[in-house]
């Protein structure tokens, strides 16, 4: 005989929840019902009422089918299937059928407290109101074999498994909201990181164009270094574009595992852009950058990206310096503006030093940096220098992605 394949026999509770519920809860009411119709099982279940037992019948069949069958529906339509279960009960007890189909009452009322959506409040009360008159009639025709005390003990008895049902839909619905939490923060998260990415992208390229055609305005009598400048701005606009376009890939589900955003290796080129756009900048990069980083180097272009866009801004024409250094386990990044020009690229501070200024700041790229760095356990600064201008120090640890 050739043995089952273990991926086959994995498959099958997949297979089993492509079901109907009602397909999926009608085996149980099937298995009681069997065991109902057994003869070892006749007059040995639930026996409330102290009734003399009595042989099964055409009638006794009917309420054990009442009792077993509606357990296909205790999901899908609960009340209903309480309902018929307690009618099947009811003419169990009241012949003296006594059969095992009193054992779908307890699972029929799990499955109500779990699974009962509207009326939850009335639901109850009216199975308990009904319950009243067949204690009453059980205990006149059992001549009180039965002391009232038993119907009450039954009765809270009963009371059991609605109360797991109503614990058992409390914690799913818990549970859904602590996914949903989840999923909103997820979201919320997402949306932040694109924010982030959309403001370290824009606002450097378009800075550097508003920067380059503001000076090129003053550049009229000079046809060469106005033809400079507007290539500049030309070049400056393409790259936006194509950095623009890979950060919408991020957005598209089948986007893959490729870098996401330039390496460190790129930061030459980010300088040289810089000082196209008339900033002079001082660029230092000590060690080799190691083959794998995780996030680090990321963080570490959009520290030097952000600061290089702020000194634009609020400090156009002060000397810049940027020194990047690569360690064995961090990159350290610090960016200084001098203190001559306007506010010495304070990103609080008034745009100045450029033809017509600059757009204002909204202190979010810094935030947003410093964001960066705390994720990966690392250390940001930014403030105003003793001897005046402006410094970002960062130190990032280099990680390899796990």
């Amino acid at each position: 005989m050739r043995p089952v394949p273990v991926i086959a026999v994995r498959r099958v509770p997949e297979l089993w929840r492509r079901f109907d519920v009602t397909v999926r809860d009608l085996p149980l009411g099937l298995l009681i019902l069997a065991g109902s119709l057994l003869p070892a099982f006749h007059n040995h279940g639930t026996q409330l009422g102290g009734l003399p037992g009595r042989p099964f019948d055409v009638l006794a069949i009917v309420a054990v089918a009442l009792q077993c069958l509606p357990l296909a529906v205790r999901r899908r339509l609960p009340v209903v299937c309480l309902a018929l279960v307690s009618v099947g009960f009811a003419v169990d007890q009241l012949r003296g059928y006594h059969s095992f189909a009193g054992t779908a009452v307890p699972v029929a009322l799990l499955s109500v407290g779990s699974h009962l959506e509207r009326h939850r409040r009335a639901t109850p009360l009216l199975f308990s109101a009904a319950y009243v008159p067949l204690a009453v009639a059980l205990y006149r025709l059992g001549s009180g074999a039965e002391s009232p005390g038993e119907f009450v003990l039954y009765y809270l008895a009963l009371a059991l498994p609605w109360g797991m049902g109503s614990w058992l839909r409390s914690t799913r619905a818990a549970e859904a909201e602590r996914r949903r939490l989840v999923a909103e923060h997820t979201r919320t998260a997402e949306r932040a990181r694109i924010a982030r990415e959309l403001h370290d992208v824009v606002t450097h390229h378009v800075t550097a164009m508003v920067v380059q055609a503001e000076a090129a305005r003053y550049l009229t009598a000079a046809p060469d270094r106005l033809d400079q400048a507007l290539t500049a701005v030309s070049d400056t606009g393409r790259r936006a574009i194509t950095d623009l376009r890979h950060l919408l890939d991020l957005l598209n589900p089948d986007y893959g595992t490729e870098a996401r955003t330039p390496a460190v290796g790129r930061l030459l080129t980010l300088v040289e852009q810089t000082r196209r756009a008339g900033q002079p900048v001082e660029f230092t990069e000590e060690g080799t950058p190691a083959e794998s980083t995780g996030s680090a180097d990321l963080v570490a272009y959009r520290i030097v990206q952000e600061a290089l866009t702020n000194a634009l801004k609020y400090a156009h024409g002060s000397r810049t310096s940027v020194q990047v250094h690569h360690g064995a386990r961090e990159i350290t990044v610090e960016v200084s503006t001098d203190g001559s020009g306007s506010r010495a690229g304070s990103p609080g501070g008034s745009p100045g030093g450029s033809p017509g200024g600059s757009p204002g700041g909204s202190g979010r790229g810094l935030a947003g940096l410093r964001e960066r760095v705390d994720v990966l356990g690392g250390d940001f600064s930014a403030g105003l220098r003793t001897g005046g201008g402006f410094v970002v120090r960062a130190r990032i640890p280099a990680r390899s992605p796990s």
